[in-house]
């Protein structure tokens, strides 16, 4: 809706709603050649038109200097801090270049699983064996029967939704079934075919930081934090990644749940979170930054693959936050 209302919103006009907002991406390529499997990659010109406009209209700051920002929010309408998740090899190869030209700050949240051992997004993953798998029914682990025929965007969609739902544990073995099912071969060459998905290595983290690129956590395997995930395996989510961060680089002040909406993060997450030892925690739901709400259930914004109308849309992200403090009270409760 807030984008609806951005198309036909002059940004003068929303610039006096301006409040401080955060916004967050993924990767970026080159060209995006199937985005049923890239969908967490920006195309380079509509990223570099996304950053132009950040830096034209916006106080694209340092996340160090996020708690004097919301400790008085009306007296920095214009502040936007920029981030981005996962810790894909084109945040160096390809955005980090970008960023700098633009002379702009961001803060990357690896999910330090992946960086330690190179392995994939599990929705990527998942996605991989539901749209490439050769036709014909599957059954699964703890989702069932699965059959892919023909266009396949509706039941994946269903699959995709049943499979984010599962604990950790059990949606390992319906991912390890999905990549039995693609084989070595085929997997092997879908790998090579999507190279946008690989990660970062941890010398390659090194490197973003020593540009001064901050670094926070996404969970250690990139996972919803939701209501199904035992409160043991919610701590360990929050501890290792801010471990391992700490370990190879020397601080780690914030967390960003993975998906991070209302069903993916529980009032055990945001509480392993805090008592992990962050500073700030980052979701998903739109809305702006502000002094009174919970330091570990912050508003983010995430980019879409173009956004025309930036310079009205941050501003109007403040009307999110009614929704945003409603969902805080129940966690809190």
């Amino acid at each position: 809706m807030l984008r609806d209302l951005a198309e036909w919103c002059p940004p003068a006009l929303a610039r006096a709603f301006g409040r401080p907002a955060a916004l967050f991406f993924h990767g970026v390529e080159p060209a995006i050649a199937d985005p049923r499997i890239q969908r967490n990659h920006h195309e380079v010109d509509e990223f570099r038109a996304i950053l132009r406009t950040l830096k034209r209209d916006f106080d694209v700051l340092p996340l160090a200097v996020l708690g004097d920002v919301m400790k008085a929010p009306e007296r920095h309408p214009r502040a936007l801090f920029l981030m981005s998740d996962d810790g894909y090899a084109n945040t160096l190869s390809v955005a980090a270049d970008m960023l700098a030209e633009e002379g702009l700050s961001w803060t990357l949240f690896l999910s330090t699983h992946h960086i330690d051992t190179g392995e994939w997004n599990p929705l990527t993953l998942a996605r991989l064996f539901l749209f490439h798998a050769p036709e014909g029914d599957y059954t699964l682990p703890h989702l069932g029967g699965v059959a892919l025929r023909g266009a396949r965007e509706t039941v994946a969609a269903q699959v995709i939704s049943r499979f984010k739902a599962l604990p950790a544990d059990a949606a390992k073995e319906a991912l390890a079934a999905m990549l039995a099912a693609l084989g070595e071969a085929q997997l092997l060459d879908l790998t090579e075919r999507f190279a946008s998905e690989r990660f970062l290595s941890w010398p390659q983290v090194r490197a973003l930081h020593a540009r001064g690129v901050e670094i926070g956590a996404h969970a250690h395997w990139h996972w919803p934090m939701n209501a199904a995930q035992p409160p043991d395996a919610l701590r360990e989510q929050a501890r290792a990644p801010r471990a391992r961060i700490v370990e190879e680089i020397g601080a780690c002040r914030a967390f960003a749940y993975p998906f991070g909406n209302t069903e993916d993060v529980s009032a055990e997450a945001w509480q392993a979170v805090r008592d992990a030892g962050y500073d700030y925690g980052f979701t998903t739901l739109a809305g702006s930054l502000g002094g009174g709400a919970n330091p570990w259930l912050l508003p983010r914004y995430g980019l879409e693959a173009r956004e025309p109308n930036l310079s009205a849309l941050v501003p109007l992200l403040r009307a999110g936050n009614g929704r945003l403090a409603r969902w805080q009270h129940r966690l809190a409760g």
